[in-house]
């Protein structure tokens, strides 16, 4: 498994502090993402992991990501700096999971595997709208879809 490239540094400012622990930064107004991170959250029985939707923009703000990245894809930012976004931080939620869940990591070691988590994040995150509502263009007041 190849290791996260550090952190790009940030044009004109000085580079924030990492969390104290890893922080999971998504969209709390996408329903999909939220039912997925309540799964993370019952996962986590240790709190091993900090949840922050991008929203919460006093938080997020501290972590010096865009929020056009922020919109595109979920982020991980680790205490050692490193940041993973979309289907890259996966491996490294998994490692972070106590018991049974970390040997799925192990999947993304797989050649082909990665490229194609890609792929499919991509897919999934450019139509998530369509795919939790059922159809394009939002619509509907069912709370699943995102509202960007």
């Amino acid at each position: 498994m190849s290791p996260m490239p550090p952190r790009a540094p940030m044009m004109g400012a000085e580079r924030p502090p990492p969390p104290p622990r890893p922080t999971l930064i998504y969209d709390g107004e996408c329903g999909l993402c939220r039912a997925l991170v309540a799964r993370l959250a019952a996962w986590d029985r240790e709190h091993r992991i900090a949840l922050v939707p991008f929203q919460d923009e006093a938080t997020v703000a501290r972590f010096g990501i865009g929020l056009p990245a922020l919109a595109a894809a979920m982020h991980l930012v680790l205490p050692d700096g490193r940041v993973a976004a979309g289907a890259d931080a996966v491996p490294e939620l998994l490692r972070l999971l106590p018991g049974a869940k970390r040997w799925w990591r192990l999947v993304f070691a797989v050649p082909g595997v990665r490229p194609l988590a890609r792929r499919v994040y991509r897919w999934v995150a450019e139509r998530r709208r369509c795919v939790v509502r059922g159809r394009p263009g939002g619509g509907g007041g069912d709370g699943w879809g995102s509202t960007h």
